[in-house]
């Protein structure tokens, strides 16, 4: 948004007080500042900063303490740098206010490695460099807890107030009981300029799903995520209601997930996925290849918490195993049918907890590395009985963090100083973690063990 169009849409909306001024940090939660509007001249001219750590703390808001941006170089600032949405309406709260997104360079102009943001924008930089452009687009799935449960619990049908209990997949009736708030969650996305597209009760009890459309601006369609996992949970407050996002908050229904769709367009607007049938191209099947050579190495970026690894188990409908399949749901990749000029590939490894700018440019950087190099899948799979020599996925947290950290393939995707820091804040959460005994381990093992 240009600076005269923020400053006439500021003019225009003189009921709005405050900006609230946000970073999407390596695990994908908005960490920034409130201003009045006041100020906004310094935001829109570039003269706002904001320390270059706030972009890799670790998921309780901590310095990650063997970061480089905190004690060896003095927490430094960096310049804040409005992303082109520019500033928008916050419909969720009770007084009217605006949100604005950023992200940071460092006090030269150069981007901050350690944003997210950035990571994408470095990995869309190489495809531009081939004459390629990503078509991207994101499922998210999400619950509706009811905020007042102890244990949490999926939110009471609003409609006859009995709990949503029962496995009600595909529900119409389900999609109109809880159509108030998926109408503010809808009317939240067009404020905001989200793409939100089809709805549907997922597999769970209070489970729902969100397409986003595609783009052809892969970085938008990032943002697009992250403002709507925020839109959603903000509509969901203003409801008396709580969303949540978690990999797996109940063990015993559905994990939600984050799915990525992506095509790749050439010079001239081609598909190069598209064979003109249903098996796509060679292109097709390098970028399928380059995805399975990356995955191990980046299930902590798809799996990025504890929590996540309570997701990626057998018979759960998510990946366990390194795995491709034409239009099937048990594989870890998957090739949608349909019209040929749309052939794509479905990633379905990510978690709804992962950071989408993270997420995306895992994918399409090892999708990208898969084409240039023209690396060979194997057969894919059909039906649901893994191969015996199909890699599997880490099958916990401190092995996917120790996979990731060691990578060496890696660096030609991610700099290596983010996957430096990343695995550094997430050996720091899991100490935590560690630190911390569950109630359920003292009632198993206090007077048995």
């Amino acid at each position: 948004m240009p600076e005269n169009d923020i400053r006439a849409w500021l003019a225009d909306r003189p009921e709005i007080q405050s900006i609230t001024v946000g970073l999407c940090d390596i695990n994908g939660a908005f960490r920034g500042k409130r201003i009045p509007v006041s100020q906004a001249g310094k935001l829109i001219g570039g003269q706002m900063r904001m320390p270059l750590s706030g972009s890799s703390v670790d998921i309780w808001g901590r310095d990650v303490e063997e970061s480089e941006l905190v004690f060896a170089s003095g927490d430094g600032d960096g310049i804040c740098e409005l992303t082109e949405r520019g500033i928008m309406a916050v419909p969720w709260l009770d007084e009217p206010a605006a949100f604005a997104q950023i992200w940071l360079r460092t006090e030269d102009g150069t981007p901050l490695f350690s944003d997210a943001r950035h990571a994408l924008a470095a990995v869309l930089a190489r495809y531009r460099r081939a004459g390629l452009t990503p078509v991207v687009a994101m499922e998210l799935e999400f619950y509706l807890v009811d905020p007042a449960a102890t244990p949490p619990g999926p939110v009471p049908n609003p409609v006859t107030g009995q709990p949503v209990d029962q496995v009600n997949v595909l529900s119409v009736d389900e999609l109109d009981a809880f159509s108030g708030f998926l109408n503010a969650v809808y009317a939240a996305a067009d404020i905001q300029a989200i793409p939100a597209d089809a709805a549907i009760s997922e597999n769970a009890p209070g489970q729902f799903e969100v397409n986003l459309r595609h783009s052809d601006d892969a970085l938008r369609a990032a943002d697009d995520a992250v403002l709507f996992k925020r839109a959603v949970r903000g509509v969901a407050r203003k409801r008396g209601l709580a969303a949540t996002f978690m990999a797996k908050p109940f063990g015993h229904t559905s994990g939600s997930g984050l799915h990525m769709h992506f095509s790749v367009l050439d010079a001239d607007g081609r598909n190069i996925f598209d064979d003109g049938g249903g098996q796509g191209t060679d292109s097709l099947r390098h970028a399928v290849g380059g995805c399975l050579d990356a995955m191990q190495d980046c299930t902590l970026i798809f799996a990025p918490h504890q929590n996540s690894y309570r997701r990626l188990r057998p018979a759960a409908h998510a990946p366990v195993a390194v795995t491709w399949g034409y239009e099937n749901r048990m594989a870890a990749i998957r090739i949608p049918g349909g019209d040929p000029k749309a052939r794509r590939i479905e990633h379905r490894v990510a978690g709804a907890d992962a950071n989408p700018y993270l997420v995306m440019a895992a994918i399409l950087g090892a999708a990208l590395d898969g084409i240039e190099r023209r690396a060979k899948p194997p057969a894919p799979l059909t039906g649901d009985k893994l191969p015996g020599d199909a890699p599997r996925l880490p099958v916990d947290w401190s092995s996917a963090i120790a996979r990731f950290g060691a990578s060496e393939a890696l660096g030609a995707i991610f700099d290596p100083r983010l996957q430096r820091l990343i695995t550094q804040c997430k050996r720091q959460e899991l100490m935590r973690f560690l630190e911390n005994i569950p109630a359920f381990e003292y009632q198993t093992y206090l007077d048995t063990a």
